[in-house]
């Protein structure tokens, strides 16, 4: 059965683009500019076509002279089409072009202000460890940034609420987004939901069939398009489970049936530093977000459950005086 959704993704074209351009947030409204629009490009590049990325590159690269740009100029410095750089805008989370130029205006601004240069962090195998600390600090940093950016609010709002209600609550995740997964489980438990956590894609998919309305079940996915993570999603959507994504690919194929998509940083890959280390940052960021929202909604409830399962471990974190 198909469930009846509210804005959700049961009334969303599957074919149509996902994430900013669709639902827009106060990230991405006209004029926000700044860091957000520099974050915007980061996590949507993957997801653009080359002639788009080409466009967006060079909007974040030189926002000054681009806002002085028209559409055929930019068009034409970047080697594309006008509809490249309308589709571009629009992906960004503008309406047009001229508010895309408007926004590149008050980007400019702000590095006419003194806002520091970004620092490269690219990990050299013959790296001392200082400047690895360094560099990894430096990418954690951009990563919450950038996630915290571009995150869409009036959608993390929706998640909390449907978290807060949640008759029982699925995590489903694999690799690294399983203990990911699992951090936000642990956490829920503790103020009193009711939650699972599956790495099991066998075990996702057996649960997932007895959910129904008044559920919710969470798949979180870097790539946004894990077979073993969309099977259980689609199976609880088609259940009638809200559901939610947690990815950094707003446009993949997790987003088809997720009522609300929560993006995360796309950080850059290297030898040394593979995707699975720096997405986690981002999902952490996001998972803290949904549980602390959701502590403040259950709060009558959630702080006594906080406070017992304190008190349930207090002893441990004693040191025990050995007798002689």
């Amino acid at each position: 059965m198909t469930k009846e959704t509210f804005g959700g993704a049961a009334d969303r074209d599957r074919d149509a683009p996902v994430g900013p351009a669709a639902v827009p947030g106060p990230a991405t409204a006209p004029g926000a500019g700044g860091t957000a629009l520099a974050a915007k490009v980061r996590t949507l590049a993957p997801s653009m076509t080359r002639s788009m990325q080409r466009v967006a590159e060079t909007v974040a690269g030189d926002p000054a002279a681009c806002s002085r740009l028209t559409v055929t100029a930019l068009a034409q410095r970047t080697g594309t089409s006008e509809a490249t750089v309308v589709r571009t805008a629009r992906l960004l989370g503008y309406p047009g072009y001229r508010d895309l130029r408007l926004a590149l205006a008050g980007f400019a601004a702000q590095l006419e202000a003194g806002t520091p240069a970004s620092v490269t962090a690219d990990i050299a195998v013959d790296d001392p460890l200082a400047d690895v600390v360094a560099k990894l600090a430096h990418d954690e940093r951009q990563t919450l940034a950038d996630t915290a950016a571009a995150l869409d609010l009036s959608q993390l709002e929706l998640a909390v609420g449907a978290l807060a209600t949640a008759r029982r609550v699925d995590v489903y995740g694999v690799g690294a987004s399983a203990l990911v997964g699992q951090d936000l489980t642990q956490k829920l438990l503790r103020i009193g939901l009711v939650a699972h956590a599956h790495s099991d894609p066998h075990l996702a998919v057996t649960n997932a069939v007895q959910l129904r309305q008044g559920d919710v079940a969470l798949a979180i996915t870097h790539s946004g398009n894990t077979v073993d993570v969309i099977e259980p999603l689609r199976v609880a959507f088609d259940a009638g489970a809200t559901t939610i994504a947690v990815t950094g690919r707003p446009d993949g194929a997790v987003a088809q049936y997720a009522d609300h998509v929560l993006t995360t940083s796309t950080a850059r890959e290297s030898e040394l530093r593979p995707a699975a280390m720096s997405s986690r940052t981002g999902q952490l960021l996001v998972v803290d977000c949904l549980f602390v929202g959701v502590a403040q909604r259950t709060y009558e409830r959630a702080a006594p459950a906080l406070s017992a399962s304190y008190e349930a471990l207090a002893h441990r974190h004693t040191a025990r005086t050995t007798r002689l």
